[in-house]
């Protein structure tokens, strides 16, 4: 068996290609393929544990062990793996949807895909298509906001345009007019400054003839620098789409179902939606799932004889995947079944807590909502990118967090803090001891 687990390190680095990773840097890393977990804890070939720090990129809500989630997807599979939704149903879909439309009042329709990108691009088809039966063809184009993040496919990439990411895909993306980024805020008082909304609303007015709908992450823009909006943001943009004649809509992909302490987020937000997206852990972040929801509005606008070619036409292969399906609708249950909303909002206080117990020069900026933090680490003002080692910031975190046993992954110089939405008390409590540690450690590198 050892044989066999070397043999698995070995092949990763002859055969598999990572997401965002420079392969000459793995390459040379001592790196770990993980075999086996345990709770909230991953274990590697070498059986060392490491607590997932970071949710599995944000999706994981229950840890890794065996639980009802999973035990209701090895049971769809027995019965149904996958079947088709092209002119079909599955049982798992439509009980999903019915969940799914519960939960996020003023939505009646539910669109299903495979990842959080490709709700976007369903999200962005909609909006030009929907224009396009009432003939307003001229409504083609998107506005988004400064540093906001929708995904890596095309039409994504267009919407949430980080130079950093895809400046190399630039000539080939879609036109989007973009409003100025919004302003971090505590959440704690109300935005008396109209400043962030005069910006959006002279975007939004100039160019409410050619685009067919603005979209702004849900509470917060998590990838683009973790940025949570300020009291009433979300809500007035809602309210000038709507005066603007714009359609309105929201990525709740990484900040809905309780990331920031709300089970849906643009409620929490007093915000009216056209069109949302929900993916991450919308299946408890055990099988690739998405879903557009839409207004009665949006759907009825393709309604029509099929010689109007009014229909939509847009499919994935695993669109609304059975054992998929069932995870969410699992999901959904254990959500009321052990209040994880309150539970979430608990440990969020706790969160706030040890936040503002983070003494030391270089932390810039600390915010947090629900269970999700972030800071920046600057000095002189100018962010912290390089060690005094010449040892690139995100490579030192990564690597020296996880020899403490714990799975972080920065953004540039902003730390963040996604843990598993469950997760217990002590291990969160080993998170933040773990990042105030390295805060420390790279204050003294810095000196």
């Amino acid at each position: 068996m050892q044989l066999i687990k070397m043999h698995l390190i070995d092949a990763d680095k002859r055969y598999v290609w990572h997401p965002y990773t420079q392969m000459l840097d793995w390459m040379r890393w001592d790196n770990k393929v993980i075999v086996d977990a345990k709770g909230f804890y991953l274990i590697d070939s070498k059986g060392k544990k490491y607590l997932d720090g970071i949710a599995s990129m944000w999706c994981n809500v229950w840890g890794h062990s065996d639980n009802e989630v999973l035990k209701s997807m090895s049971k769809q599979i027995r019965t149904v793996p996958h079947s088709t939704l092209f002119g079909l149903a599955s049982a798992p879909s439509v009980i999903l949807a019915q969940r799914l439309l519960m939960l996020c009042k003023g939505m009646q329709k539910v669109f299903y895909s495979d990842n959080g990108s490709t709700a976007i691009e369903v999200a962005m088809k909609i909006a030009v298509q929907y224009w396009h039966n009432k003939g307003k063809r001229k409504k083609k184009y998107f506005i988004s906001l400064e540093n906001g993040y929708h995904g890596d496919t095309f039409g994504a990439m267009s919407l949430g345009y980080l130079p950093k990411f895809f400046r190399p895909y630039r000539h080939l993306l879609l036109k989007v007019y973009k409003a100025p980024k919004p302003r971090a805020s505590d959440q704690t008082t109300a935005d008396d400054s109209n400043s962030d909304l005069e910006d959006v609303e002279k975007i939004v007015s100039e160019h409410k003839d050619s685009c067919a709908a603005l979209i702004m992450e849900s509470g917060a823009q998590i990838a683009g620098g973790g940025i949570i909006y300020k009291k009433g943001y979300q809500r007035r943009i809602s309210e000038l789409c709507r005066q603007y004649g714009l359609l309105f809509i929201l990525d709740e992909i990484a900040t809905g179902f309780g990331r920031l302490g709300n089970m849906v987020e643009y409620i929490a937000q007093q915000s009216r939606p056209d069109i949302v997206c929900l993916g991450k852990a919308l299946t408890g972040g055990y099988s690739p799932l998405a879903v557009t929801l839409t207004t009665e509005e949006i759907y009825n606008a393709f309604l029509g004889q099929y010689k109007d070619g009014k229909h939509f036409s847009h499919g994935h292969t695993f669109t609304g995947h059975a054992v998929g399906c069932a995870a969410g609708i699992t999901n959904i249950e254990l959500f009321n079944k052990y209040k994880l909303i309150e539970r979430i909002r608990d440990n969020a206080h706790y969160l706030c807590k040890r936040l503002k117990e983070l003494d030391s020069p270089i932390v810039s900026n600390p915010r947090q909502k629900g269970l999700f933090a972030a800071f920046e680490l600057k000095q002189n003002n100018k962010p912290i990118t390089i060690m005094q080692n010449n040892e690139n910031l995100q490579y030192f975190v990564m690597h020296e967090s996880m020899k403490m046993g714990v799975i972080l992954r920065p953004l540039g110089n902003t730390m963040v803090v996604i843990p598993p939405l469950a997760i217990s008390r002590r291990d969160l409590r080993r998170i933040m001891d773990v990042q105030m540690c390295l805060v420390k450690r790279i204050e003294k590198e810095c000196k």
